[in-house]
Parts: structure tokens; sequence; C-alpha cells
């Protein structure tokens, strides 16, 4: 699953260079199908289901707890295979566990993308997970601490509403443009400026 076609990755990959060249600081972009499999959620839900079968069958039938043992395996099975489909997987899943599992990938890929290592402490990455319907802007010390979160959360907002609108492309390139005029606000291309991280869309397999 992805958002955006490679055209439209090009066109991310353009605009994360032209914001770049008004500033010493990085700008990542990324995406991801989902932050996590959710796997446990289909068994969790089967098996209490499972062990909540016998009871009114125990208390309302005259059938050999065999005969329920049977069953209640039989609904175990089958409530497993069905609740692993992923859009039914998915409506099980708080949207708090959601976005709390959403949240955790993108600072692990902050960390892993090395945006916490830039000479500045100016990288920013400009996350998506798509699963869980789910934006985030990090930045590391330098501009975080000269950007209000409402700025951050106002660039945030309008990129889940263009993705909302099926426009994620136009979404992602006003974010970065956005992020862009805040980096080169505060931290203005040096002398030296060199090219720390992937200027490119990366798009990380689901978990």
């Amino acid at each position: 699953m992805t958002l955006v076609t490679k055209d439209e990755a090009t066109r991310i990959a353009a605009a994360i260079a032209e914001a770049e060249k008004a500033t010493s600081g990085e700008i990542v972009a990324m995406i991801t199908a989902q932050s996590s499999s959710y796997a446990y959620v289909s068994v969790m839900w089967a098996a209490i289901a499972a062990l909540a079968l016998p009871w009114p069958l125990i208390a309302w039938t005259w059938w050999p707890i065999q005969t329920i043992y049977v069953l209640q395996l039989l609904a175990f099975a089958l409530l497993a295979v069905v609740l692993s489909q992923r859009p039914v997987r998915m409506r099980l899943v708080p949207a708090s566990v959601k976005r709390a599992r959403a949240h955790r990938r993108a600072v692990e890929q902050f960390l892993a993308q090395n945006l916490h290592t830039t000479a500045g402490r100016t990288g920013v990455l400009v996350f998506v997970s798509v699963a869980e319907r789910y934006a985030e802007i990090l930045a590391d010390a330098a501009i975080h601490k000269l950007v209000p979160e409402s700025e951050w959360q106002a660039i945030v907002d309008r990129l889940t509403a263009a993705i909302a609108q099926g426009r994620a492309a136009d979404g992602f390139i006003a974010a970065i443009t956005d992020v862009g005029v805040r980096l080169a606000r505060h931290f203005p291309p040096g002398s030296a400026n060199p090219q720390e991280l992937p200027n490119h869309l990366i798009v990380l397999p689901p978990e």
C-alpha cells in the first residue's frame, strides 16, 4: 500500500532538495503502509470469544462437555482466521494504540535515519503511517526549541487534510516547503552545507 506514485515521489524529492537550498538543516520524508502488524489483536479477541462460548452452552443445553470443547476449539480457529484479515484487524485496534505504535515507529526511524546526528542538530522528519492514518513531524533539539509545537501541528493538520482529499503528494510537498521555511528562518545555509541525509522519499515496508 502506498499513497504516492513513482512520479510523485520524484516531485517530493525535488521539493526536499529545493527546501534545503535555503537552509543548513536537513529534511527527511518517510511513509510506511503500516507501523505494526497488530497480529496479537486477532488472537486475543478470538481467545476471548472462545472462552466465553461454553458458558451459555453449559447453562442452556445438555450437550456433553466434549462436544462443547470441540466447538470451542473450532470457534477459536474460525475467529482467528476471520479477525486476522487486515481491514477487520485494524478496526479492532483502539485508536490510542495505533497512534502510540505509529509514534514509536516515527521515533525509531528518526534515530535510524541519523536525524539526531546532523552537525547543527537541525534534522526534521516528516512521517506518515497509512494504516493508522497518522502523520507526525519530529524535529531535532536545535530547531524544535525555536518553533512552537502549534506550528508543527498546523503543518501536520494540512498534510493529513491533503491525504484525506487524495492529494498525498501535494500534502507532502507543502509540508516540506513549510518545514523548509522554518529551517531557513533560523538556520540559513553556511559556507559549508554538506548533504548529510538523503533527499528522496523513504518508503518503509510494513511491520
